[in-house]
C-alpha cells in the first residue's frame, strides 16, 4: 500500500518521484480511471496518453497505455513531450474518451503526477476525481503490463492549425517584430515557437532543450524564472518577452522593458481587448483569488461576471456550458471561447503578441489606459507554511470572520474558497490552503502600493 493515500487536488494527483510516484502507485491510478470510464459505458474508446519533460515521463506514460489496452480501450501514446492545452485541444478533435497525462506541471523536479482530462477536454471534475479515488482503494495491486509497442500520435500540426483561428496571425509578424522565448525547459518548445515563426516573428529561444531537472532552477513562468528571459528582452530589443511553466498550460510575460507583468494584469488587457477591440460579447469567469479588475471591465461592456472556486476546472465547466467567451485564474491560467476549456499559457503569450501588435501599443502604454479607465488594481500572492495550529486558526477563522481587519471595516466574506475579506474601499485579501502543495496561499489586492504592503503585512499575521 501507498504511504499516504492518493489524492486529486486542484489539477490531478502529484507526488514525489520514488516516494508516492511510483510504477506500482501509477498503475493503480490508471487502472482506476479505465474503471471508471468503462463504468460510464467508454470502454473501446480511444484514450490518449501524454507526458512532459521529466524524468521518466515518458516511460510511464508508455505503461499507462499499455495498461488501457488490457483494461479493453485502445491507447495511443504522444510522439514526444506535449503541453496539457494541446492534449485537451487532441482529445476534442478526435472525440476520445479522455486523455492521461504525465505532468506535474509547476511543481519542482522531484515531482511527477498524473492529469486526467475527460471526454470534453476539461480537467476531471471532482465528483469523478472521487470515483477514481474510491477505485483507486479497491486496488491494492496491479500487475504490470507486457514490454509491448504502443501507437503514437503528433497533435502539433493540428493544434497549430487550430490556433490560427483564435490568434490574428498578421498582426504579430512583420515590422520587424522580435520575441525572446523562454520555454523553461518544458513542453512548449515546438509550438509556441513555431506559430511565431509562421506569423514570420524573428525569435531568440531559452532553455528549449529537455532536462528533467529544468536547468537546475523551477518550471515556473513567473518573475523570479523569466530575470534571464528579461535581461534578453532588453539586450536584444524584443517586442516581448514570453515563456509557459513545464506543461504549458501557464504564460509568463515581460514587457518591452524587460519588466516582468503580473499575471492578473495580462488577463484584464486581453479581457478588455476580447470585449473591446475585437467587439464579443458573452460572461466573464475568473476564480475567487484573481483580479476585481474583471468585474470592472465586465461592467464597461454589460456583461456578466462568475466566480469560481480556485481551479481552472470549474472554468472549463462554464465554457462547455456556454455561459462565458473568456476565463482567467491569477495563477496565469486563461482560455477563451471556441478554443479548449482547459487553460492554454501558448495561446495566452500569442494572444499577447497579437494585442501589442494590433494596437501599435507597449503594455505599458496599454496597462496605463485601461488604469485610466476602471481604476488601478495591484495584486500579490505570497505562499506560507502553515502549521497544524495556524491550519486550525484558519479554519476558526472561517466559522467566525473578523468584523474588521488592519484598521478596514469588513465589507462581506467570501467563504467560496478559503476565506476572503473584503473591505469598503474594494480591496481584499484571501486566505486558502493550497491544493497542490503543503501551504497557505494569500492574496491581496488593493488600489495603491502602500495599500497592497499593509494588507501583505496584515496577511502573514492572519496566518501566524
Amino acid at each position: 500500500m501507498p504511504s499516504s493515500p492518493i489524492r486529486f487536488g486542484t489539477s490531478g494527483w502529484r507526488s514525489v518521484l520514488a516516494e508516492d510516484f511510483t510504477f506500482p502507485n501509477a498503475r493503480r491510478v490508471v487502472a482506476a480511471i479505465a474503471r471508471v470510464l468503462a463504468e460510464d459505458g467508454l470502454s473501446g474508446r480511444l484514450v490518449l496518453v501524454g507526458y512532459d519533460t521529466r524524468f521518466l515521463a515518458d516511460r510511464f506514460a508508455a505503461e499507462a497505455a499499455r495498461i488501457l489496452a488490457r483494461e479493453g480501450f485502445e491507447a495511443e501514446v504522444s510522439a514526444g513531450p506535449v503541453p496539457t492545452p494541446v492534449l485537451a485541444f487532441e482529445i476534442r478533435r478526435r472525440t476520445a474518451a479522455g486523455a492521461i497525462n504525465f505532468t506535474a506541471s509547476h511543481n519542482p523536479p522531484r515531482y511527477l503526477g498524473i492529469k486526467f482530462s475527460t471526454a470534453d477536454g476539461a480537467p476531471a471534475l471532482p465528483e469523478v476525481t472521487h470515483r477514481i479515488e474510491a477505485q483507486i482503494v479497491a486496488l491494492p495491486s496491479v500487475e504490470a503490463p507486457a514490454e509491448e509497442p504502443v501507437v503514437a500520435f503528433d497533435a502539433a500540426p493540428p493544434y497549430l492549425e487550430g490556433l490560427s483561428r483564435m490568434v490574428d496571425s498578421g498582426r504579430i509578424g512583420g515590422a520587424g517584430a522580435h520575441f525572446s522565448l523562454d520555454f523553461r525547459f518544458g513542453t512548449s518548445a515546438g509550438y509556441l515557437d513555431a506559430y511565431l515563426e509562421r506569423c514570420g516573428a524573428a525569435l531568440l529561444r531559452l532553455h528549449a532543450n529537455r532536462d528533467p531537472l529544468f536547468g537546475g532552477q523551477s518550471p515556473q513562468c513567473g518573475e523570479p524564472e523569466l530575470r534571464e528571459l528579461a535581461e534578453e528582452v532588453r539586450r536584444r530589443g524584443s517586442r516581448l518577452g514570453l515563456a509557459c511553466d513545464g506543461d504549458a498550460d501557464r504564460f509568463g510575460v515581460c514587457d518591452e522593458t524587460g519588466a516582468y507583468v503580473q499575471p492578473n494584469e495580462i488577463l484584464a488587457l486581453l479581457c478588455n481587448d476580447l470585449l473591446g477591440r475585437k467587439g464579443r460579447r458573452g460572461g466573464v469567469a475568473r476564480s475567487v483569488a484573481t483580479t476585481h479588475a474583471l468585474d470592472a471591465i465586465a461592467r464597461k461592456f454589460g456583461v456578466p461576471v462568475h466566480e469560481t472556486p480556485v481551479g481552472f476546472k470549474y472554468i472549463g465547466e462554464l465554457l462547455l456550458e456556454g455561459k462565458i467567451i473568456f476565463g482567467g485564474e491569477e495563477s496565469a491560467g486563461l482560455t477563451v471561447e471556441g478554443h479548449v476549456p482547459e487553460k492554454d499559457g501558448i495561446l495566452a503569450d500569442l494572444l499577447c503578441a497579437e494585442l501589442v501588435g494590433a494596437t501599435g501599443s507597449t503594455i505599458r502604454q496599454l496597462r496605463t489606459s485601461l488604469w485610466s479607465e476602471i481604476g488601478t488594481f495591484l495584486t500579490r500572492r505570497i505562499d506560507l507554511q502553515l502549521s497544524e495550529s495556524e491550519r486550525q486558526k484558519l479554519a476558526e477563522y472561517r466559522k467566525t470572520p473578523p468584523s474588521r481587519w488592519c484598521g478596514r471595516r469588513v465589507a462581506s466574506v467570501n467563504l467560496l474558497d478559503g476565506i476572503k475579506l473584503i473591505f469598503e474601499d474594494g480591496s481584499w485579501i484571501l486566505v486558502r490552503e493550497s491544493g497542490t502543495e503543503p501551504v497557505a496561499r494569500v492574496y491581496i489586492e488593493a488600489s495603491s502600493a502602500a495599500d497592497l504592503e499593509s494588507l501583505t503585512a496584515a496577511g502573514r499575521e492572519l496566518i501566524a
